[in-house]
């Protein structure tokens, strides 16, 4: 991404002087600081501005957005976030808004854990599945994933709204900057382990509550 930027023929040098760059990818924060302050050479306002909210925020035009970078970048953006987003938080300078989308991956991904198997504790246990969301959707053990995804995973639809490949990717960016800032996050490792293994055995483009599959099956999955 920083030679898409940032190279000769990037999109940084068909950019004019006050023009602003928005980058709404995941990608590591050292990246953001470094396209920010490459910007800045140029005279180009940048903000790192990672989303959150999958393919239903998308359609409904609620996603939230993590944004870092300088106070003028945010002011130039915000009108245009506003368009696709309920949520538009500043979080700081370069790099926060990717620091704060690592955050979310690191709960999303503990939170579709518990999701799973939630529902797999349900179906073994002989409950009607749909139901037990009912019950629990709404009260603390209520989430976006159980309420959003929870009826997916019973209709077994792993048409994705969020793919494993980006969640492995995500998650192993996560462990890196846990590593360097010598944070030792269990959560964090069993879900990065179970994604790359349902990536490595051909799910990358399912949607990710399609980890389901991994705990239906751990001699397959976590071996």
């Amino acid at each position: 991404r920083g030679q898409v930027t940032t190279g000769q023929d990037g999109v940084l040098s068909g950019m004019k002087p006050g023009s602003l760059f928005v980058d709404c990818t995941t990608s590591k924060p050292s990246l953001a600081v470094q396209l920010a302050a490459c910007a800045a050479v140029q005279g180009v306002l940048a903000l790192d501005a990672p989303v959150s909210g999958g393919d239903v925020g998308a359609r409904a035009g609620t996603l939230s957005f993590m944004c870092g970078g300088s106070e003028a970048a945010m002011s130039r953006a915000r009108p245009f976030l506003n368009v696709m987003g309920s949520k538009i938080s500043h979080m700081g300078g370069p790099g926060t808004g990717q620091h704060t989308k690592m955050c979310n991956q690191i709960l999303a991904c503990s939170n579709m854990i518990g999701m799973v198997e939630s529902l797999l504790y349900a179906h073994t246990a002989g409950l009607d599945a749909d139901a037990v969301i009912g019950a629990i959707g709404a009260g603390a053990a209520g989430s976006w994933a159980m309420n959003n995804l929870g009826p997916r995973v019973v209709r077994r639809d792993f048409e994705p709204g969020f793919m494993i490949e980006h969640m492995a990717k995500d998650l192993g960016m996560a462990l890196e900057e846990a590593d360097r800032m010598g944070l030792n996050l269990p959560g964090l490792e069993l879900a990065h382990r179970l994604y790359a293994s349902l990536l490595k055995h051909g799910h990358g483009r399912a949607g990710t509550q399609s980890l389901i599959l991994a705990l239906e099956d751990t001699a397959k999955y976590m071996n």
